[in-house]
């Protein structure tokens, strides 16, 4: 009898690096259920970008949860604070930028953890990356590192050593030419994915934001068309 597909939890914005990785865990034959947030985001057309993803990659499930982080505020995306344009790349490697949301990812993962669990599933897999990235802090190795121990400390099934949880981090070391060249190899259509932080009403990019300017950044390094 054929043995079912491990499981994975694999958090998905819409944007290029998380579905660059649901793509890579379901090339993995991972049997794929995708988490994705509405958490007060201004870019909040980034869900509709990955309902899309989900469906075209075919994930078991896609799950958007609600959690609201905007009660807090305290960053350009959850609160009525700019997001800063047009930035030159030694300013975006500069420090952790505005656009930072307050324990976003412990956030994130804490669901993943929690979902996973349900499912009884050991593995989580989370876009992070720790080179062409914002200065972000819950986007380090260390960090991630610190996350999987705690998340074996804290579950049931982690305790009763039904799991033994994996948080993956495939594109940690790649640059954002390297994500985009991976994810051309995995047949990701571009075109599903959005990834700017300030899109107009209708939802085009702005193309001066962080986001927007490592993307095309990443485009034009790796010598690919963004469709």
């Amino acid at each position: 009898m054929p043995q079912s597909p491990r499981k994975a939890v694999c958090l998905l914005s819409g944007g290029l690096d998380s579905s660059t990785c649901l793509a890579l865990a379901k090339r993995e034959g991972y049997a794929c259920y995708a988490l994705s947030f509405d958490y007060g985001q201004r870019h909040k057309i980034e869900l509709e970008a990955a309902a899309r993803v989900a469906a075209a990659l075919g994930a078991e499930r896609h799950m958007v949860a609600k959690i609201g982080l905007d009660a807090f505020g305290g960053s350009a995306l959850t609160a009525e604070i700019a997001v800063p344009k047009s930035r030159s790349a030694s300013e975006i490697g500069e420090g952790i930028p505005i656009t930072y949301v307050p324990a976003r990812n412990t956030i994130f993962l804490s669901f993943a953890l929690a979902w996973a669990e349900v499912l009884e599933a050991s593995d989580i897999f989370i876009g992070v990356n720790a080179l062409d990235y914002s200065g972000y802090p819950d986007c380090r190795p260390e960090y991630i590192e610190a996350y999987e121990r705690m998340a074996n400390l804290a579950t049931a099934a982690g305790v009763e050593g039904r799991t033994h949880v994996k948080i993956h981090t495939p594109l940690m070391q790649l640059t954002k030419a390297g994500i985009v060249k991976l994810a051309h190899d995995l047949g990701l259509d571009f075109s599903l994915t959005h990834s700017c932080y300030d899109p107009d009403p209708s939802g085009r990019p702005c193309g001066q934001c962080d986001s927007c300017i490592l993307r095309r950044k990443g485009f034009e390094e790796a010598g690919i068309e963004d469709r």
